[in-house]
């Protein structure tokens, strides 16, 4: 039944994504850049109407009151396909959401051309510390504009029960640019896993931290609390995946 469903999914969304995508393409250079966004967000929510009502899954959100109601940057969890969708719905209503990633994904056929069109953050990571500037340059721009920075700080799609190291992006934004950060984690790659075909239905649960001011703090203490936050909270989320976890209940 999984492979019925991510078999209708797949083709749901090659279709869905032909007829929506060109909009976002064309939207911000004829009507504006907040069109783009717009249209963005319609091919979004087709999207996730595929995930919902062909995959089955669905999510829970616990902490939504600490969200901050002005533009911030949150640093999540990276296991899959899933959140990129889902956790633009975290913000308050009305507000667009811009994701820090690496500029190949632009040149994706369709998906990447609408990343482009809405102007994401994106940034050569081969650059090094010019990477960083990079960051720093595009997000004040998209702070200012009140858009929410989403980063993954391990980089990368992580298995659940895994993590890789937190990098420094997101933190070297907030302390530069002086702005609120949110830790959120989430056990997304339980249904959707990572680089896999086959999703299992099922509810994910996004769980979003208290927001704290990064103003005054080093990059290395915001990474430091948003891992360690984010690390014990998938402990709980999902403690069959950390055996000491569970010896240490």
């Amino acid at each position: 039944m999984n492979a019925v469903r991510s078999t209708l999914f797949m083709a749901y969304v090659i279709v869905w994504s032909a007829l929506s995508a060109p909009l976002v393409m064309i939207a911000g250079p004829l009507l504006g850049g907040v069109w783009a966004y717009r249209f963005g967000r319609v091919w979004r929510l087709g999207t996730q109407w595929g995930v919902e009502h062909l995959l089955g899954i669905r999510a829970r959100v616990i902490g939504r009151e600490n969200m901050p109601a002005e533009a911030c940057v949150i640093m999540a969890k990276h296991q899959s396909a899933w959140e990129t969708m889902t956790l633009q719905d975290c913000v308050p209503d009305g507000a667009f959401c811009v994701f820090v990633l690496k500029k190949e994904l632009l040149r994706l056929p369709l998906v990447g051309w609408g990343l482009a069109a809405m102007k994401m953050i994106s940034i050569d990571r081969a650059a090094g510390k010019n990477a960083l500037d990079q960051v720093v340059t595009q997000g004040r721009e998209r702070l200012k504009q009140g858009f929410y920075v989403i980063i993954f700080p391990e980089g990368t799609r992580v298995p659940p029960g895994e993590k890789r190291r937190y990098k420094p992006g997101g933190a070297y934004l907030a302390t530069h640019v002086g702005c609120q950060v949110v830790p959120v984690a989430h056990n997304a790659g339980e249904y959707w896993p990572r680089q896999a075909f086959l999703k299992t239905p099922g509810t994910v649960t996004i769980s979003i931290g208290p927001a704290f001011d990064a103003s005054g703090m080093s990059d290395a203490e915001v990474n430091q609390r948003v891992e360690d936050w984010i690390e014990a909270e998938m402990r709980r989320l999902s403690p069959h995946r950390y055996p000491d976890a569970a010896t240490s209940a």
